[in-house]
């Protein structure tokens, strides 16, 4: 029996990517996004959900891909990132989410080696849905080497508070 993981799918610019399920922590409707100062153009922010700060991240920016306005379906989805050893809070700006889908794990591709210089670091293959090719996202690596302020951390919060 082929073994498969659950994926939420998610769409920028046209194309569908995803994200393994057991990273995501929950999916937000659009909201007011506080600026911070010299942050890296991709860091929109911060936002509090329930007490807790979150860093958000627009992925449009982080992939190179032209900004555009948030519309009705635009939504925030945070999640445990893997950072310096360690789960991670952040958020990431999507144009839209599609659904939670069953991806089987052999069908996953790897990112086609073409030559010359394709920034597809960020992805740990390519699997598909009827289709659609749905480019799955390795967290570690879309945000390794860049500096986003400390989101609520995923270990026990008890450790602080000692």
């Amino acid at each position: 029996m082929a073994a498969t993981s659950q994926y939420l799918t998610l769409g920028l610019a046209g194309e569908t990517f995803g994200i393994s399920i057991r990273n995501v922590r929950e999916i937000l409707d659009m909201r007011p996004i506080s600026r911070l100062p010299h942050a890296p153009n991709f860091l929109l922010g911060m936002i509090d959900v329930r007490g807790s700060g979150y860093p958000i991240v627009d992925l449009r920016t982080k992939l190179g891909l032209p900004a555009v306005e948030a519309t009705e379906a635009t939504r925030i989805i945070i999640l445990d990132v893997p950072m310096k050893d360690r789960l991670v809070g952040v958020g990431f700006v999507a144009d839209c989410v599609f659904e939670v889908t069953d991806i089987d794990e052999q069908a996953i591709e790897p990112i086609p080696e073409v030559g010359g210089k394709w920034q597809s670091d960020y992805a740990a293959g390519i699997g598909r849905k009827g289709e659609k090719f749905v480019v799955i996202f390795d967290l570690g690596k879309l945000m390794a080497n860049d500096e986003v302020p400390e989101g609520r951390n995923t270990a026990a919060d008890s450790s602080r508070a000692a």
